[in-house]
């Protein structure tokens, strides 16, 4: 390829659709389970359609988590500090809560049973949008997942650190391709309360005290903060999946249906992908049906994700379908970086589990960063649609490779 050649140049005749979307559904405040989010919802199941697709908006029920859940714990968490504390006749009692606080925490941010958020929270209505292009009986499925919720903020989001760590040590940033393990961070402070009470060290139980009242402090930051305009977290996907449907209609792929999903709720820490599991995964064939999660694709660089984990790292199912999407990238030009892994979840986390090949395409800026994530600045002038186009490039040529080669 050229010096200076755009890897999305044979979408640039999509790009109007691509800023179409995401600049109509930026200013919509779209909270999990608000009514912004259903209209999200409705507005792009009514524009897959026009481009050609069949899609329905299919109402799901899920449970409201993250920032309340994670408030809740860290307060019970603080609690149970302050009683081992005051009274060394309380430690067992206290440990034993601290300890089950930070079995809660693990359990939810995995995507584990989430036995506390099912106790604490109440169901809720979201709303994924549903479409398919190609024949319902191709011998072949992709699915490529995308979400139109937005996310709060908060103070926990600036990136100024991470941009000074950049410029102060380029060659450090360069070398780790595994994000910060943000989760182990509030977990240690249930898990010091129940070492310390456990072991009778005052010094322990105060550490995790402290960094109990930290956590609380953080999510009842994030509690009261704004919603985002989430123009890269998560329109860009959306864009791309309106956009491919428009491109398969022009040019349709034989022996291949591609099913296009945008679920709601995913800033819950995955809420909307539980009921597309429940609703489509019996009628899925592992062995014929492929995943492709996008995830904030409007940052300056490609990047694919092997694998991902809040607590423990699990790399996604079949890495030999992550080569094949490499090796498409090269083909077409979309210079991708692969070897990245993330410590947040994503909806990808579900069909891996499931045993469907997945992979995650996301972006990321010269700091590692995913662009003004979670940060009120994440706003549509600020997508970089290079890199939009490049995933829209690649999605569509992994459709046509899936398509035309049976012994993948």
């Amino acid at each position: 390829m050229a010096p200076g050649a755009d890897p999305g140049g044979p979408a640039r005749e999509n790009e109007a659709t691509l800023r179409e979307v995401v600049e109509a559904l930026a200013p919509l405040e779209r909270r999990a389970g608000s009514e912004d989010e259903r209209r999200a919802a409705e507005w792009i199941a009514e524009r897959l359609h026009a481009a050609g697709c069949d899609a329905a908006v299919e109402p799901e029920q899920y449970r409201e988590g993250y920032a309340r859940v994670m408030r809740t714990l860290s307060i019970t968490s603080g609690l149970a500090g302050a009683a081992a504390l005051a009274s060394r006749r309380a430690r067992p009692v206290a440990g034993a809560v601290a300890g089950a606080v930070a079995a809660a925490i693990a359990d939810d941010v995995s995507n584990g049973p989430r036995l506390f958020r099912r106790a604490a929270s109440p169901e809720r209505t979201t709303w994924n949008v549903v479409g398919s292009v190609g024949p319902d009986d191709a011998p072949r499925t992709l699915v490529l997942l995308a979400h139109h919720d937005a996310a709060p903020t908060g103070k926990i989001f600036d990136d100024n650190l991470q941009r000074w760590l950049g410029e102060a040590f380029p060659g450090v940033i360069e070398r780790i391709d595994t994000s910060v393990p943000f989760w182990w961070a509030l977990l240690s402070a249930p898990t010091l309360v129940a070492l310390g009470s456990l072991r009778g060290r005052r010094g322990l139980i105060a550490a995790g005290l402290a960094a109990s009242t930290v956590g609380t402090a953080v999510f009842e930051d994030v509690v009261r903060s704004p919603i985002v305009p989430g123009a890269n977290d998560n329109l860009t996907a959306v864009a791309v999946l309106v956009a491919l449907a428009e491109r398969l209609r022009a040019a349709p792929v034989d022996g291949l249906r591609v099913v296009l999903a945008s679920c709601g709720a995913e800033e819950v820490i995955q809420g909307g992908i539980y009921g597309f599991a429940r609703r489509h995964f019996p009628a899925l064939d592992r062995e014929r049906t492929w995943f492709i999660n996008l995830e904030t694709v409007g940052s300056p660089r490609l990047i694919m994700l092997e694998g991902e984990g809040a607590v423990v790292m699990e790399d996604y199912h079949h890495r030999a379908f992550r080569d094949l999407i490499a090796r498409v990238a090269d083909q077409v030009g979309a210079h991708m970086r692969r070897g990245m892994r993330s410590r947040n979840s994503t909806d990808a986390v579900l069909p891996s589990r499931a045993g469907y090949p997945t992979a995650t395409i996301a972006s990321m800026n010269r700091y590692k960063q995913l662009s003004n994530y979670h940060l009120m600045s994440d706003t549509p002038e600020n997508v970089d649609y290079r890199t939009v186009r490049q995933a829209l490039v690649l999605t569509e040529a992994v459709a046509r490779e899936l398509a035309a080669n049976p012994w993948v």
